[in-house]
C-alpha cells in the first residue's frame, strides 16, 4: 500500500511563519538580528523620546478645541468643566516642556479667576441694569481667534509657489535658426485669388466734372448755321454726347435767340421746327432775309 505524497496532505504548501513570530516576540531588530532583551549598557538620552505637542498653536486654540469637541455654547461656557479639562492638559505638558507650558499657565490662571468671579455675587456698575458676564471677554477673544483661524485655513488652501507648484524653466537658444514652412504654387495661387475677391468687394465710382461752356456752344451753333440756312431743330443736337452736352447746347440756343442772332421758326402748327440765323446776322453780310422752307409766308419766329 503506497503512502500519500507530502503535497497531498498539505505539507508541501505550508509557509514558514518563523519571521513573523520572531518579530512579534522581539523588541527590535539590530543589524537585521532580532533583539529580545534590552541591553544593560544601553544609554537613552533624556530628549530621545521627547513628545512634541504641536497639535495646538496656543492656549486659545486648546480652549477652542475643548469647546467644539463637547459642543459647548461659546457664549455660555461651563467654566468648571472647561477649567478641569484645561488644567489636566496643562499638567500633562508641564512635565515635558516648561517653556511651552508658561503661556498655558497664564491662561489657566485666567480661567480660575473667571470661575472664581462667577461664584461671587456681581454688583452692577453705576448706570447699568445688568452686571457684565465675567466670561464675555474670553468669549470675544475665542470668537476672534476662530475667525482668524478659519481665514488662515482658507489662505493655506491657495496654491503656493514651491509648495504646490513650481515655475517651469525651459532652455531657449536664441541662435537657433527658425525653420519656416515652404509655400507651394497652389497655396500662392489661392492666396492671390483671395486678395482679388476682397479687392472686388471694394469699388470706388469716381465722378468727374466735365467743363462745358455755353459760349463755346453758341459759337458752334453760329458756325453751323452759316453753312446751312435752315437746320431742323432735332438735327441741332448730338444726343450721343450725353444729357449734359444737350442741355448746355439748348441753353446756348436760347441765349442766341434772346440776343436775336438765331431764329426758331415753324411753317404751320405741328410742322417741323427749324433753326436759322437771325436778321441781324444775315444783314451784317449784306444779304436779305432768307425764306422759311415749306410755306415761308406763314412762318412764325420764336
Amino acid at each position: 500500500m503506497s503512502t500519500p505524497a507530502l503535497d497531498d496532505v498539505g505539507l508541501g504548501t505550508s509557509q514558514d511563519s518563523t519571521p513573523n513570530t520572531v518579530d512579534g516576540l522581539a523588541l527590535a531588530r539590530l543589524y537585521g538580528e532580532p533583539l529580545f532583551n534590552v541591553p544593560k549598557d544601553l544609554y537613552i538620552p533624556p530628549d530621545a523620546l521627547e513628545v512634541f505637542l504641536e497639535a495646538f498653536e496656543g492656549p486659545l486654540d486648546l480652549l477652542l478645541y475643548l469647546i467644539r469637541k463637547q459642543n459647548f455654547n461659546i457664549l455660555d461656557i461651563p467654566m468648571a468643566e472647561l477649567t478641569r479639562q484645561y488644567l489636566a492638559y496643562v499638567e500633562e505638558i508641564r512635565s515635558r516642556n516648561l517653556e511651552l507650558a508658561a503661556e498655558y499657565l497664564l491662561m489657566a490662571a485666567m480661567l480660575i479667576e473667571i470661575k472664581s468671579r462667577m461664584l461671587l455675587p456681581v454688583i452692577p456698575k453705576d448706570g447699568e441694569t445688568e452686571a457684565e458676564d465675567p466670561r464675555a471677554e474670553l468669549a470675544r477673544r475665542l470668537i476672534e481667534y476662530e475667525q482668524i483661524k478659519l481665514a488662515a485655513q482658507e489662505l493655506d488652501r491657495v496654491p503656493v509657489l514651491g509648495r504646490d507648484f513650481w515655475t517651469p524653466h525651459a532652455h531657449h537658444d536664441p541662435s537657433t535658426v527658425v525653420q519656416y514652412p515652404d509655400v507651394n504654387a497652389d497655396e500662392l495661387k489661392e492666396a492671390w485669388q483671395a486678395i482679388l475677391r476682397r479687392a472686388s468687394l471694394v469699388k470706388a465710382h469716381t465722378i468727374s466734372r466735365e467743363e462745358l461752356s455755353v459760349r463755346e456752344h453758341m459759337t458752334i451753333i453760329l458756325r453751323r448755321l452759316q453753312t446751312q440756312k435752315f437746320v431742323e431743330f432735332f438735327d441741332m443736337f448730338e444726343t450721343a454726347k450725353g444729357v449734359a452736352v444737350v442741355v448746355v447746347h439748348f441753353i446756348a440756343m436760347l441765349e442766341l435767340t434772346r440776343e436775336g442772332l438765331v431764329k426758331v421758326t415753324q411753317a404751320e402748327p405741328y410742322a417741323p421746327i427749324y433753326v436759322r440765323l437771325g436778321y441781324e446776322a444775315t444783314g451784317a453780310q449784306g444779304g436779305t432775309e432768307p425764306a422759311v422752307p415749306f410755306h415761308a409766308d406763314g412762318a412764325e419766329a420764336i
